[in-house]
């Protein structure tokens, strides 16, 4: 039996992630709560208090407080952050006491401006996917105050590869993982009882392929610094695994068994990819071609292996692929669409894209769609074919992908409202 396989079958995917709303903290075991959230907090009980790992977003932390503060009021000596993405870091400031430190990898602060510098577009682009939480993030009670501000946190403590504390008789290590969604990413052991808190390092959803790139607007992520965090948690050999999204994986055995399936699995789509670009593949062919063998078999419900592809060439290569002038130029080739459909007649162009649809090729039905519409925004067959064209490619995924599922049904919708509006 593929126990990696049924794992990723029988746990929730990430549509199933929501904005935290619980009315009493979930217990893991005698010491250990957590939070559901758009990433999970949790809190750690100790001699000396509670250990808090992850806040959440700004908006969330006041649901994460009262549930553990139903537990365990403090006092909070620690907070430990996996990450310095926002929903985990949103919170800090609200859990934080007079005398609490903060305990963080040292490129946090790195990790926090790259988010300030990009903050607008980033929002933007986010509200895609995640239209409630960023409406939340914004939102403001009866009085026009904040309901609760977004933190941009400051360590009291960075470290760079590991660090050691103990806390009213509980051991903490924290273990650099940069591997992971960000450079700062590390997790957390508890050696008494072989329980590693990993983050997000291995993604929201374990065992799936990473995302090594993201259609939200991120950094590009490095293959070698995550096989090497795979290894570094692999070597710890937990019997417990507690993730940054859903329940946590119970079982060294079936552990041992995903990290290496994740490892094997990345290892196999970057050294495939390599092999075909320096056989002179194009990046789209090897982004067809390249395919996860059934015995690496992980799932990619938010990362994708063709995207993972895309990214390992441009990571080598960048973004000139020496295929056409007109990529060194800012004119590019869709700005001609309308051009090119004007000659050939719009009419002619969606039906030809109708004819493509029909033999199955949604891919290029949806090329002819967009350079009809790109000619002309409000031509109703455009805007059916464009939208059955999407309708085509999303049940051919099987809508098992929260990024291209979100972005398909985005676009769906767009061309529907234009749609309704001439109508």
């Amino acid at each position: 039996m593929d126990t990696v396989k049924a794992l990723v079958q029988q746990r929730p995917d990430f549509f199933a992630c929501r904005p935290a709303d619980l009315t009493s903290a979930v217990r893991i075991n005698d010491y250990i709560y957590m939070s559901y959230g758009m990433s999970n907090a949790y809190m750690v009980l100790t001699d000396a208090g509670r250990v808090i790992i992850n806040c959440g977003l700004g908006f969330e932390a006041p649901v994460h407080k009262k549930v553990f503060d139903a537990v365990c009021p403090g006092p909070t000596p620690y907070i430990l952050l996996t990450q310095g993405h926002v929903d985990h870091v949103g919170g800090v400031a609200l859990f934080r006491e007079p005398q609490t430190k903060l305990i963080a990898q040292k490129n946090l602060p790195a990790c926090q401006e790259d988010d300030r510098r990009r903050q607008s577009a980033h929002v933007a682009q986010a509200s895609i996917w995640f239209k409630s939480s960023t409406s939340q993030m914004t939102a403001t009670d009866a009085q026009r105050r904040p309901v609760h501000v977004q933190d941009v946190p400051t360590a009291d403590i960075s470290f760079d590869d590991s660090h050691v504390l103990e806390v009213g008789g509980r051991r903490f290590e924290m273990y650099s993982t940069p591997g992971g969604e960000t450079v700062d990413s590390c997790v957390i052991w508890l050696p008494e009882d072989r329980i590693c808190f990993s983050g997000n390092v291995f993604g929201p959803l374990f065992p799936h392929f990473p995302n090594f790139n993201t259609l939200r607007g991120d950094k590009y992520r490095w293959f070698e610094p995550y096989l090497a965090s795979v290894r570094r948690v692999q070597a710890l050999e937990p019997e417990i695994l507690i993730t940054g999204h859903f329940e946590p994986i119970v079982g060294k055995e079936l552990i041992r068994s995903c990290l290496q399936r994740l490892h094997d699995a990345v290892d196999h789509i970057h050294r495939t990819t390599l092999k075909g670009l320096n056989e002179g593949k194009s990046i789209f062919a090897l982004m067809r071609e390249v395919q996860l063998p059934d015995e690496l078999y992980v799932g990619q419900g938010y990362g994708k292996v063709s995207w993972a592809v895309r990214t390992i060439w441009e990571s080598y290569m960048g973004w000139f692929r020496a295929e056409a002038t007109s990529e060194l130029y800012p004119t590019r080739p869709r700005d001609i669409f309308a051009d090119l459909v004007k000659l050939a007649g719009t009419d002619a162009v969606v039906a030809e894209g109708r004819a493509k649809l029909g033999r199955g090729d949604m891919e290029g039905a949806n090329l002819l769609a967009e350079a009809a519409l790109r000619h002309d925004t409000r031509h109703r067959a455009a805007l059916q074919l464009g939208i059955d064209a999407h309708r085509a490619i999303l049940e051919r995924s099987g809508a098992t992908n929260f990024w291209e599922t979100g972005w398909l049904k985005h676009c769906i919708e767009k061309m529907e409202t234009t749609l309704k509006e001439i109508q």
